[in-house]
C-alpha cells in the first residue's frame, strides 16, 4: 500500500499534511520501508503523523516525536516515543541522540520559526546517519514575517539552503575556500514546493573520463 493510500484510510489521531508532499516522501523515504530505522519528527501535531510513519516504515522502525508541548507525551505508543523540549536547544537534542542513537531520517515539521529551523538543522544534520536524510517542510513559512521570513530575507532557512548549493560545489571554488564538512558528506539537495530535502552519503573521488572516438 502506498503512503497516500494509507493516509486516506487513516482513522486514528489527526494528521495535517499537504497532499503534494506524499510523492516526495515516497521518492526519498521508500528505501527505508521494512528496515531498521530511527525516524525523528520535529513537531508532533495531534500525533497522527507519528502513527502514519510507524505503519509506513514497518515493525523495525523507532519513531521519535519532538515537541515543546508537555501534553504531547500522551501520544506515545508501541514504536512511538515522544520527548518534550525546544527544537532549538542543542542540549535537548543531544539528550535525544544519547538516548536513541543516530537518526536515519529527520523530518522538521516543528515550529517553522526560521531561527529554530536553522538551529535544529545546524545541530542535527551533521549527526544524522552518513547515508541518511534530513527533510524540512512547510517552507512557505520562510516567506511569512510572523515566522521570521520574507522574500530574500537574510536569516531564513531558504536563504541558508541557497547558500548551501554553492557549498555543495565547494570542490570547484578553485581555492577560494576549502571543501566543508557539508560538501564532503552531502550527496544531493532537492527543492520542492515548500520542502527541502538533503541526502547524505559517501562521495567517491571526482574525475572526468573520455571514452570512445
Amino acid at each position: 500500500m502506498s503512503l497516500w493510500s494509507d493516509f486516506l484510510r487513516h482513522d486514528q489521531r489527526l494528521i495535517d499534511k499537504w497532499t503534494h508532499y506524499f510523492p516526495v516522501y515516497e521518492r526519498h523515504f521508500g528505501r527505508y520501508v521494512n528496515r531498521p530505522l530511527l525516524f525523528i519528527e520535529i513537531g508532533c501535531g495531534e500525533g497522527g503523523s507519528l502513527q502514519m510513519w510507524k505503519r509506513y516504515f514497518g515493525p523495525g522502525a523507532q519513531i521519535v516525536g519532538l515537541d515543546i508541548r508537555p501534553e504531547c507525551a500522551a501520544l506515545e505508543e508501541r514504536q512511538i516515543a515522544v520527548r518534550i523540549g525546544d527544537q532549538a536547544d542543542p542540549a535537548f537534542l543531544d539528550r535525544v541522540l544519547a538516548e536513541f542513537g543516530t537518526p536515519d531520517i529527520v523530518l522538521d515539521d516543528g515550529s517553522h520559526v526560521m531561527s529554530a529551523v536553522t538551529a535544529s538543522f545546524r545541530h542535527l544534520y551533521p549527526r544524522t546517519d552518513r547515508n541518511g536524510i534530513y527533510a524540512v517542510e512547510d517552507m512557505h513559512t520562510a516567506y511569512w514575517p510572523q515566522y521570521g521570513g520574507g522574500l530574500r530575507r537574510q536569516g531564513t532557512f531558504i536563504e541558508l539552503a541557497k547558500g548551501l548549493i554553492d557549498e555543495l560545489n565547494a570542490e570547484f571554488w578553485r581555492g577560494a575556500a576549502p571543501p566543508s564538512d557539508f560538501s564532503r558528506t552531502t550527496l544531493s539537495m532537492h527543492f520542492y514546493d515548500s520542502q527541502v530535502i538533503f541526502e547524505r552519503g559517501r562521495l567517491l573521488p571526482r574525475r572526468s573520463e573520455k571514452i570512445g572516438g
